[in-house]
């Protein structure tokens, strides 16, 4: 049986990869799961319907309304601005 051992470093680097995600890769993934589901939706239910976690969606919708891409009908939902 052989085990593997990595350094500190090695590690160190492989969580960086994992936890580093792209805001712009966030931004279309959130806005590719509103056109999909074709109906207002909240950031609990994009964060499920995507993958993406809670909080990473939470920022991306934040910059996605500053840059007036999604539009909310009604209270805590979101929906592609038309």
């Amino acid at each position: 049986m052989k085990i593997g051992y990595i350094s500190a470093f090695e590690a160190i680097n492989t969580t960086i990869e994992i936890n580093d995600t792209n805001p712009m890769d966030t931004k279309a993934a959130i806005l590719d799961v509103l056109q999909k589901e074709g109906k207002p939706m909240s950031a609990g239910q994009i964060a499920d319907a995507s993958g993406i976690d809670r909080k990473e969606v939470d920022k991306a919708m934040k910059a996605l309304k500053e840059e007036e891409r999604i539009v909310s009908p009604k209270r805590c939902y979101w929906e592609p601005k038309q």
